[in-house]
C-alpha cells in the first residue's frame, strides 16, 4: 500500500469556507507544509465561522506521511478539576446546562493540538514557517471584518431566540439585539489581537503565563470551574489511530473520546453484507449502510469515553470477526427500530496535500453553535461547551469525572488503498459524521463515483444533527422520491428534508493518486471551496 509520491506533485485543500480555502491554498502554492498549511487556517476557520468552531474549543489530528501508517493527535480538553457532580448540586443544577460558565467546564486544547502538529513535522524534516506568519491572515481577517455567511446569521438567529449569551458575546455577534444579515461585516479586533500575541509568544502563552491567567480569570468571572491548573497541566498529545481492513483499503480514524470507532464499524459491517449484493439497488445501499449505523451506535453509546476507562470489550470491537457477527444480524428486508436520542455537534473539517505529498485531516469544535456562547472580550474567544456530553449519573459511561474527556463526535478520516491511492476526508454534523463519511467513501470506493459527485448526491441522516431534534430517518427530497417508498417497505421511519440541507454535514475530501493526480471536493452545502494547482 506504500507508493512514493512523485517529485513536484500537486497541492490541494478543502475547507466549508472559501476564503479559507484559498488562503492555505495560497501557503502550500508557496510551498509551505500540509501542517503549516492547516494550522493557518485552523486559525482563519475561526474567524470566519464562528459558529462552528473557536480557537476555545478542541481538535483532532490525521497526520499522514508520503509512506507508511498517519499519526495521530488529540487535542481535546479534559474536565476542570473542580468538575465534579457536587459542583453541580451545589449550585442547584441537575444536569450540566448548555450555556454560561457552568457550560465552560472543559479546556480548550485545539491550541496545543498545533503545538504537537508542528513538533512532529520537524521531527518528520518538514519545515516550519514562524507562527506569526502562519496566524497573520486569520488576525487581518478577524480586524478587517468577514462577511457574515447564510449559516452564521442563522445561527445568530437561533441564540438570539434562546436569549443565550452574556453581554460581551450579545454585543459582538446580536448588536442591537439582532442577528446580523448574511453579507454583513462582522469585525472581532480583540481576537485579530490574540492572535497577533500568540504570534509573538507562541501557544504555550495560552497555557502558561500571563495570557494563560488572563484567560482563566475571564472564565472564572462567568463562572467556570477552570483553574489556572486546568491550564497548566494540559498537554495535547500523539496517540496512535484506530483501524479497519476493508476489501482492498485500510481505513483510518480517531480513538476514543471520539466516535471514530462507529466510523470505521459502520464501513467494515456495510463491506460484510455488500457480498450479498450483487447487484446491489441504491435502496439496498442506503439500507445497509443505515443498518450498520444503528448497530455501531449501540456499541458506541456503551463503550466510547474518556481513555482512561475504557471497558474490557474495547480492544475486541474492530476484531474481524466481531465485525462478522455484527454484519450477521443485519436483515436485507426489514429495519430494525430506533428510538433512542442523538447528539449534536458544531464542527468544521478541513484537508490539506502539499508539494511532499504529505496529507493531513483535521477536525475542529466548539460542540454546539457558538459553545457556551461565552466570549472573552479581551480575547475575542468564544468558549466551547463540549462538557454537555459528560452525564452527572453516577452509573454512566461518560459520567463527570475531574481532568477526564468528554465524549465527542469529532472524528477524521483517512484511507490507504492498496492500488496507492491516499485519501483524507471527514465532515461537520454531530450524529451525522460517520454516515456523511461511510456515504462519501462507499459512494467514490465502491460506485466509482468522483468525489465531487460522492459528497454532492443526496443524503440521508438517521437521527438528529445540527440544528435539528427528530430521530427519524431523514432524506434529502430526491432521494426520497427515489427510494423512499423502498426504505419505507423494509420499516424506516422516513422523513424527506430539502435538497443539499444543512443538516446533512459540510463533507470534504482530497484523494492522492499514485501517479500524483489528485481530487479535492468540498460540499455545495457549505460555503467552501477545493481548490488544486501545480506547485
Amino acid at each position: 500500500m506504500e507508493t512514493p509520491f512523485p517529485a513536484g506533485g500537486r497541492v490541494a485543500f478543502t475547507a466549508p469556507h472559501a476564503a479559507v480555502a484559498q488562503m492555505a491554498q495560497g501557503l502550500l502554492l508557496d510551498g509551505a507544509s500540509a501542517v503549516d498549511a492547516m494550522v493557518a487556517a485552523s486559525a482563519a476557520i475561526a474567524v470566519c465561522y464562528p459558529h462552528m468552531n473557536s480557537l476555545g474549543g478542541d481538535g483532532f489530528w490525521l497526520v499522514c506521511p508520503p509512506q507508511g501508517e498517519p499519526v495521530a493527535i488529540d487535542a481535546c480538553g479534559f474536565a476542570a478539576q473542580a468538575a465534579v457532580p457536587q459542583w453541580y448540586a451545589d449550585a442547584g443544577l441537575s444536569a450540566i446546562p448548555s450555556r454560561g460558565g457552568a457550560a465552560a467546564l472543559c479546556q480548550a486544547g485545539t491550541l496545543d493540538g498545533w503545538r504537537v502538529a508542528r513538533e512532529l513535522a520537524a521531527e518528520r524534516g518538514l519545515q516550519s514557517r514562524p507562527l506569526a506568519d502562519l496566524l497573520a491572515p486569520a488576525a487581518q481577517m478577524a480586524r478587517d471584518g468577514i462577511a457574515v455567511t447564510a449559516t452564521l446569521a442563522a445561527a445568530c438567529e437561533k441564540l438570539a431566540g434562546e436569549g443565550a449569551g452574556h453581554v460581551a458575546f450579545r454585543e459582538l455577534f446580536l448588536p442591537g439585539g439582532r442577528a446580523p444579515q448574511p453579507g454583513a461585516m462582522l469585525r472581532n479586533p480583540a481576537l485579530a489581537d490574540f492572535l497577533e500575541r500568540l504570534g509573538r509568544e507562541g501557544t504555550e502563552a495560552f497555557y502558561r503565563g500571563a495570557l494563560a491567567a488572563s484567560v482563566q480569570s475571564a472564565l472564572a468571572a462567568e463562572g467556570s470551574p477552570l483553574a489556572i491548573g486546568d491550564f497548566s497541566d494540559y498537554r495535547a498529545a500523539l496517540v496512535d489511530p484506530l483501524a479497519t481492513a476493508l476489501n482492498g483499503a485500510q481505513l483510518y480514524n480517531l480513538p476514543a473520546p471520539t466516535q471514530g470507532v462507529a466510523s470505521l464499524m459502520i464501513l467494515g459491517i456495510n463491506d460484510r453484507l455488500r457480498h450479498g449484493l450483487a447487484p446491489a439497488s441504491e435502496a439496498d445501499r442506503v439500507h445497509c449502510l443505515v443498518e450498520a449505523t444503528k448497530l455501531a451506535f449501540e456499541l458506541r453509546d456503551r463503550e466510547v469515553c474518556d481513555p482512561g476507562h475504557l471497558s474490557e470489550h474495547w480492544p475486541g470491537l474492530l476484531d474481524p470477526t466481531h465485525l462478522d457477527a455484527l454484519a450477521a444480524t443485519v436483515q436485507l428486508d426489514t429495519a430494525t427500530t430506533w428510538p433512542r436520542e442523538a447528539a449534536h455537534g458544531d464542527t468544521v473539517w478541513m484537508g490539506a496535500l502539499d508539494a511532499q505529498g504529505w496529507m493531513v485531516s483535521f477536525i475542529q469544535s466548539v460542540y454546539w453553535e457558538f459553545g457556551s456562547a461565552i466570549l472573552l472580550p479581551e480575547h475575542g474567544l468564544v468558549w466551547n461547551n463540549r462538557g454537555m456530553s459528560f452525564s452527572l449519573q453516577p452509573s454512566h459511561p461518560n459520567r463527570l469525572r475531574p481532568r477526564c474527556k468528554p465524549f465527542h463526535t469529532l472524528n477524521p478520516a483517512a484511507a490507504i488503498c492498496a492500488d496507492g491511492r491516499r485519501i483524507v476526508y471527514g465532515t461537520m454534523g454531530g450524529e451525522g459524521q460517520p454516515q456523511t463519511q461511510a456515504a462519501l467513501f462507499s459512494r467514490y470506493y465502491y460506485e466509482g463515483w468522483p468525489l465531487a459527485r460522492a459528497i454532492a448526491e443526496p443524503r440521508w441522516l438517521l437521527g438528529r444533527t445540527w440544528g435539528d431534534t427528530d430521530n427519524d430517518l431523514k432524506l434529502e427530497q430526491s432521494l426520497y422520491e427515489r427510494i423512499g417508498s423502498d426504505l419505507s417497505a423494509r420499516g424506516h421511519r422516513i422523513k424527506p428534508v430539502p435538497e443539499h440541507s444543512e443538516m446533512m454535514g459540510h463533507a470534504g475530501a482530497i484523494c492522492l493518486y499514485p501517479d500524483g493526480r489528485v481530487e479535492a471536493a468540498t460540499d455545495p452545502r457549505s460555503d467552501g471551496a477545493a481548490p488544486g494547482g501545480e506547485p
